[in-house]
């Protein structure tokens, strides 16, 4: 039997900051080394995440990348925890 591919939805802000998380994650700490040893499948899945991100993600490639990205992250929690000041509290 094929498996029928899944499509998620993200929102642009969601895209950038969880892109920018897998990246520093795969590339830049060791937070998947514990995962990885205990279950060396979950890499096909997530690499396949985030070269999906990075092909569709254009602000990973311009100069304003940093703010644009502090941007996003405020914008989502925001959304999460209502107000700026919740927002800021909850980070």
């Amino acid at each position: 039997m094929a498996e029928e591919p899944i499509t998620i939805k993200f929102t642009r802000d969601q895209a950038l900051v969880l892109s920018d998380w897998l990246y520093r994650a795969m590339h830049q700490s060791d937070v998947l080394d514990d995962l990885l040893k205990t279950d060396r499948a979950v890499w096909s899945p997530i690499s396949t995440i985030s070269g999906a991100l990075e092909t569709t993600l254009a602000e990973i490639f311009m100069p304003d990348y940093d703010e644009r990205l502090k941007t996003a992250r405020q914008r989502l929690m925001v959304e999460m925890y209502g107000s700026d000041e919740e927002a800021e509290t909850a980070s």
